[in-house]
């Protein structure tokens, strides 16, 4: 029996805290007033529990300490130089986030130096042609109605973090707040090693951008709720172009490069799907069970099918680029071109008719303005990274574990990637709603 993996999720600070906060809230209880946030408020991190003897016991003994504002500061308001920067792909909610930082450095701690870093951590490099910009509340007023980030965002550069401290340094930042995935949250831990290696006290907060939902640990990211509900008119579109057509196929492909959530999710918001492929479900293209007879069958006794296709979903049946990005990801050949190609070879040798139409809405989901349940989230994410970074908490981010927002240190957070668990609920309904095979590969079972 695998032994239970122990986690540490204890935050790191610069030193403590003793500043008063300027932010009025309660010390007392049932008070009627929102009250400050201690070291002793925590959670349990994962909800399972266990019977042993009769008694009911949580499975997991490791606790999260609960994100919010706290009574004593680190940082003085006044000597504050924070700046915030965007990295990698955008994502719906960005411009929220930032905002949100925005508002409470200014509104409720009073900071009036706040910088946005142009085009990630390449806006922190020594030769960098991009100049900090000041933001303000009035700069920032309306940028949650606009997709993208104001800031601009770029892969690469996280690791030359010597050169990255040389400018905060050099800029007098003493609070870095960085938006982005595990390679941008990778960078902001060792950026703030190579801060603590030179004795100084600068605090690095990350948000967790990823579309994806890959992150551990995390309910789900911020953007995802968007992206789900951007892909769904183009899933729509595709099933009424496969009605209209004679053995009409609608192929649609969404972002996924190693986690199947958005595919899963888009499937079960919208029923018309009637293939999921995802990463995590390895298929085989040909062959007696394979997905093309699958497919095939569909098409007799339906006339017509809707496929939702993950970009991560089959790279083993395309050839590898051998190219990596400025982030170290692998570059995916096209698997929704690629399926498009194999269905009109596979029906044209088959002698069926079809028409098959190819819906690739990614760029169009990533830019899209976050709807009303990511504005919140971004909100108060924004929000408790402020609380966190004053308090002198640094190497961490801000999230939600649990329906509660709390503090994770970005070393765990990165451990590893989340997944769709094939034999877990999520995928269950998957495949209860579409009807597709639990498997569409030809391994014959033991």
């Amino acid at each position: 029996m695998a032994q239970e993996k122990h986690y540490d999720f204890t935050v790191e600070r610069l030193g403590e805290p003793k500043i008063k906060s300027p932010i009025r809230v309660s010390e007392l209880h049932s008070d009627g007033v929102a009250d400050y946030v201690t070291e002793n408020d925590k959670i349990l991190y994962a909800i399972e529990a266990v019977s042993k003897d009769g008694i009911i016991a949580p499975k997991h003994s490791e606790t999260l300490v609960l994100a919010g504002p706290r009574e004593k500061l680190y940082f003085n308001p006044s000597h504050v130089h924070a700046a915030i920067c965007t990295c990698g792909g955008i994502c719906p909610g960005l411009n929220n986030v930032i905002r949100a930082v925005v508002r409470c450095f200014w509104y409720r701690y009073g900071v009036r130096r706040i910088s946005g870093i142009q085009y990630g951590y390449q806006g922190l490099l020594a030769d960098s042609p991009w100049p900090l910009i000041s933001l303000t509340p009035d700069l920032v007023d309306d940028i949650q109605e606009k997709g993208g980030t104001i800031l601009g965002s770029a892969r690469g550069g996280g690791k030359q973090v010597e050169e990255i401290v040389d400018t905060l340094e050099r800029q007098n930042i003493n609070i870095l707040i960085t938006i982005g995935g595990d390679g941008t949250l990778r960078g902001a831990d060792d950026i703030g090693k190579e801060i603590e290696k030179r004795g100084l006290k600068i605090s690095v907060i990350g948000v967790p951008k990823t579309i994806d939902n890959d992150l551990r640990f995390i309910d789900s990211s911020f953007g995802f709720d968007t992206a789900v509900a951007t892909a769904v008119p183009s899933v729509r579109g595709a099933h009424v172009e496969a009605k209209a057509a004679i053995n009409g196929i609608g192929l649609v492909k969404v972002m996924g490069r190693e986690s199947g959530f958005i595919a899963a999710h888009t499937a079960l918001a919208q029923s018309d799907v009637n293939f999921c492929l995802i990463p995590e479900s390895p298929f085989d293209l040909e062959g007696p069970n394979g997905f093309l007879e699958n497919l095939k069958k569909r098409i007799l006794e339906r006339g017509h099918a809707v496929i939702l296709v993950a970009e991560g979903a089959g790279q083993n049946l395309v050839p590898n680029t051998g190219e990596k990005d400025a982030s170290g990801n692998v570059k995916y050949n096209d698997i929704g071109i690629f399926l498009k190609n194999k269905i009109k070879e596979f029906f044209a040798k088959e002698n069926i008719p079809t028409s098959v139409k190819y819906i690739d809405p990614s760029y169009i989901i990533r830019s899209a303005p976050a709807n009303s349940y990511d504005s919140i989230y971004c909100a108060r994410l924004g929000a408790h990274v402020v609380h966190a970074a004053m308090n002198g908490m640094t190497r961490c981010i801000a999230s939600q574990v649990n329906n509660q927002f709390v503090y994770l240190p970005i070393k765990v957070a990165v451990d590893g990637r989340n997944h769709v668990d094939i034999e877990g609920s999520l995928w269950r309904d998957v495949l209860e709603q579409t009807r597709q095979p639990f498997s569409m590969t030809n391994k014959k079972d033991k």
